[in-house]
């Protein structure tokens, strides 16, 4: 089943092309506000359908933001037809750009289109963006800094530069030159507070008999 993000102010419309995807086995999520779309998950679906003109927020910046953030593909649905809006999106990181009023027939092949093209060029499933980012020494998560002691900062960046592999206490612990204590207990408790200021505790899992790994 191919999963559709769909950001569409226009209830009926999107009611619309929901019914008619959903007999090729295609099953579209719709949010009317876009900052409920963009914080739903974006990496489980397989692709975005955005309008431009939005509630709060103005297509363009989502566009903006979903592409910086996720590797996801996006189409553009939307009555704008300005050239400049068409172009802008495009340089934004948009894929496609469906001015309506369309046929759903035509979206459908759009989709299965793109698709098609990014399995060929082995990137068929979405994957998120690191969330971190390291800039000297303070290191942002989600593009907000976070306040770090110069142990959390050392061990939070070890994390980082392996994210998604396991590493052992004793890498972590050897990798701070400022902790006052080396025993693993003082390790847990930095990985504990790294996780409260994270804001989010499933970020960093302990791996049973090995130690922790960022996902």
């Amino acid at each position: 089943m191919i999963k559709i993000l769909m950001i569409e102010d226009d209830p009926e419309f999107a009611e619309l092309l929901t019914e008619y995807l959903s007999q090729f086995d295609i099953q579209v999520t719709n949010f009317e506000d876009p900052f409920l779309g963009l914080s739903a998950g974006v990496y489980n679906y397989d692709l975005m359908i955005l309008d431009l003109t939005l509630p709060g927020m103005d297509g363009l910046e989502v566009c903006e933001e979903a592409a910086r953030k996720y590797d996801i593909p996006i189409i553009i649905s939307s009555a704008r037809s300005d050239i400049e809006d068409k172009v802008k999106s495009l340089e934004l990181g948009a894929d496609d750009y469906l001015p309506k009023p369309y046929d759903p027939k035509e979206l459908h092949a759009r989709i299965l289109s793109l698709l098609r093209r990014r399995d060929k060029q082995g990137a068929a499933e979405t994957t998120p963006k690191s969330d971190f980012e390291i800039r000297g020494e303070t290191i942002y998560y989600k593009g907000e800094p976070l306040q770090l002691t110069p142990a959390e900062f050392e061990i939070l960046s070890q994390l980082i530069h392996s994210q998604g592999i396991a590493i052992s206490r004793e890498q972590l612990i050897n990798a701070s030159s400022v902790m006052s204590d080396s025993s693993q207990k003082s390790l847990d408790v930095i990985i504990s507070k790294i996780r409260a200021k994270l804001g989010d505790p499933k970020r960093i899992q302990a791996v049973r008999g090995v130690g922790y790994k960022l996902v």
